[in-house]
């Protein structure tokens, strides 16, 4: 079975998903730390998003796999750095460039192909896994996922700045050339706002469990 999960950033899809995946025995799929490692690779690197050609070309000679929900590139446990500052500056305009998103899209379902699988992105339900048996789309106000970021405290930035990067973030995914952010017609959609992470694990299991 694969449960697919969208929404925007700092909505909590990772946690979510990764406490599904727990409760179900199911793999966790982190689409994002995908693009995330494409964009420390470029970091690394010192290559510009913007010059895609060779952005691209990076990304298709690396190697990316995950051993025991951790992220490995070319061999290299990266899980540890890919949620710095400077990654989620450019993670946006990373993931919008098509070929990578190509790329990356591969990896994942070349991952689904054998596996129960809780998946998480912003175009899970629609682009990577439109066949998903569960469809869910989470949702919260930008001032309530910049404050669970900010308490988060795994960002040297203040809340207002966090408030900011979360406001362009959710520009560009909502209108990426490929892969945008939208809501797929049979997901079940949850506002997170006053919800609890148990409240909301609780909503999607009880999904899963009912096709089970």
């Amino acid at each position: 079975m694969i449960v697919a999960i969208d929404g925007p950033a700092g909505v909590g899809k990772s946690s979510i998903a990764s406490a599904i995946a727990r409760e179900m025995n199911y793999f966790n799929l982190n689409s994002g730390n995908f693009y995330r490692a494409v964009s420390l690779l470029l970091l690394r690197s010192n290559l510009s998003f913007q010059d895609e050609k060779k952005a691209v070309e990076l990304a298709k000679q690396t190697e990316m796999e995950i051993r025991e929900n951790r992220l490995y590139m070319n061999g290299e446990d990266v899980e540890d750095e890919l949620h710095s500052d400077a990654v989620d500056k450019i993670v946006a305009q990373v993931s919008a460039i098509v070929p990578i998103r190509h790329i990356v899209n591969d990896k994942l379902r070349n991952i689904s192909h054998t596996l129960d699988l809780v998946a998480e992105g912003r175009d899970m339900t629609t682009v990577v896994f439109p066949q998903a048996e569960v469809k869910v789309f989470l949702d919260a106000s930008p001032e309530i996922r910049a404050e669970r970021r900010f308490k988060q405290g795994v960002s040297d930035l203040d809340y207002e700045d966090i408030l900011e990067g979360i406001r362009q973030r959710d520009v560009i995914d909502r209108n990426k050339e490929e892969g945008s952010l939208i809501i797929s017609e049979d997901a079940l959609y949850l506002d997170t706002s006053a919800l609890t992470l148990e409240q909301v694990c609780e909503k999607v299991t009880g999904k899963i469990k009912e096709l089970n």
